[in-house]
């Protein structure tokens, strides 16, 4: 697999004024730095190699980016990897997945270009920066959508008297809402995570990510379309917490894919 990636820094420009999707730029910056925050040794290094100065707050983004790259591979192929589609139930399966494949298919395809260590270093490069923001990503809870509304998109409502939707609102208003830089929302969130809940948040199990997700996502359409202090305050916490879960499961998915193997005791002679 090789990914040919041309004029990288006019897309990243023209990137910025592309309309987010899953979280917004601080959200998913504010995820990268949790995860930073988390890593073990190893994975940092392995980190380091491979992005050198960026960190994982930029890596988070970078998908979003190059959503401007005029290239096919932005425009159709990797259009499908920001989310999933749970057809029936509350469980993600295989045969959800589209033809065209969805987050699940993408991470799972990521995951084995980084751990392959014969895979061209721009490959691992563009894994790495994928699976940062896909895991981002399944933690928004209309990015496992039903199928039915296209992740909130279709949900007309308006914040603070702006017509907008509630894809929208996830994704960014209620964010931007606290007016805080993503440094700043990375660090209030950070300190107040425990260390009883990064053990019991450090789950590599995409499918973990998914339940929550999807049983967050049933409880937040709103009976009125009208939304503003009452529901951001009912749904802060939440937010919250799919952002510094998401930090958190950055660094473990990391951790956990950066290993070293285990090596065999030498034999006594």
């Amino acid at each position: 697999m090789r990914f040919l990636l041309t004029s990288l820094t006019a897309a990243m420009t023209l990137g910025l004024a592309t309309p987010a999707q899953a979280w917004g730029p601080i959200g998913h910056r504010v995820t990268g730095a949790i995860a930073d925050r988390n890593l073990s040794g190893v994975a940092r290094a392995n980190v380091r190699l491979l992005l050198g100065e960026d960190d994982l707050a930029e890596a988070a983004t970078w998908p979003d980016d190059m959503k401007s790259d005029p290239a096919d591979f932005w425009q159709k192929t990797a259009s499908p990897w920001h989310y999933v589609t749970v057809k029936e139930g509350d469980v993600y399966k295989g045969s959800d997945a589209p033809p065209q494949g969805d987050a699940m298919t993408a991470l799972t395809r990521f995951t084995a270009t980084l751990r392959d260590p014969k895979a061209p270093v721009e490959d691992r490069r563009l894994a790495l920066r994928f699976i940062v923001h896909i895991i981002g990503d399944l933690h928004q809870p209309l990015h496992a959508g039903g199928g039915d509304d296209r992740g909130g998109n279709n949900v007309r409502v308006t914040w603070f008297g702006r017509a907008t939707n509630l894809h929208s609102v996830w994704d960014s208003a209620m964010i931007e809402q606290r007016s805080l830089s993503y440094s700043e929302l990375a660090d209030w969130l950070s300190r107040s995570i425990t260390p009883e809940q990064t053990i019991l948040w450090s789950q590599s199990d995409p499918q973990v990510w998914l339940r929550e997700s999807i049983a967050l996502r049933k409880t937040i359409y709103p009976a009125d379309p009208a939304l503003s202090w009452d529901y951001a305050y009912q749904h802060r916490t939440q937010v919250d917490g799919r952002l510094q879960r998401a930090g958190i499961r950055i660094a473990a998915y990391l951790n956990w894919l950066f290993e070293p193997a285990a090596t065999t005791p030498a034999k006594a002679r």
